[in-house]
């Protein structure tokens, strides 16, 4: 469960006072589902600001909040839209692409016997010498010197322990770990709709 200090010590939360000085490519809207939930915490769902304001002009977004920012044409000035919502809910898909960014995202960007970030390559638990398959539950991340020392064996052969068994995780538990990951820039309006389920401090 995050907590408000952790947040602030991983993210920069931009101030609205801000705004009116603001370049509009530092302007991006924060894109909720139709149940005001994001459509996606990694990559955080942000749409460049000409999007959010044509999808608007469409019909197809609410706006929920606003920068102080304007944008003028010879008929209209509008604020820059900084969360909408869609006015149609997309369903998810139950499970996410195999691919090596979401290996990594499900094993927090670690290696899976010695826990650094560095180097990160990814590894078949069981080797395809010996009939392991590309797949979820077969592949890991795992760093550059561990691959090496591990070779083409199993762990258990290496004498290297795993930290958790590969799992082909759901779309909602790849979600959750990108929370852990939030981006380094978040809007201050922003903040109650990425992070509505925190417990809150008395």
């Amino acid at each position: 469960m995050f907590s408000n200090a952790l947040i602030e010590q991983r993210v920069t939360l931009a101030s609205a006072r801000e705004d009116p000085t603001r370049a509009l490519g530092q302007c991006p809207a924060l894109v909720l589902n139709a149940d005001y939930s994001p459509l996606s915490y990694y990559p955080l769902s942000l749409w460049p600001w000409q999007t959010a304001i044509k999808a608007v002009f469409l019909d197809r977004v609410d706006i929920v909040a606003s920068y102080e920012r304007q944008v003028h044409s010879p008929s209209l000035d509008m604020q820059i839209p900084s969360v909408i919502a869609l006015r149609e809910y997309v369903k998810p898909s139950e499970f996410p692409a195999f691919t090596r960014f979401n290996v990594f995202l499900r094993d927090r960007f670690e290696c899976q016997f010695c826990g650094s970030p560095k180097q990160l390559t990814f590894d078949h638990v069981v080797p395809r010498r010996l009939g392991g398959k590309t797949s979820w539950e077969n592949i890991v991340a795992a760093c550059a010197p561990c691959n090496m020392r591990k070779g083409g064996r199993t762990p258990k052969q290496a004498n290297m322990q795993l930290k958790l068994a590969p799992i082909r995780p759901t779309n909602w538990q790849l979600q959750q770990r990108g929370r852990e990951f939030p981006p380094h820039y978040l809007h201050e309006t922003w903040r109650d709709w990425l992070y509505w389920d925190i417990e809150l401090e008395a």
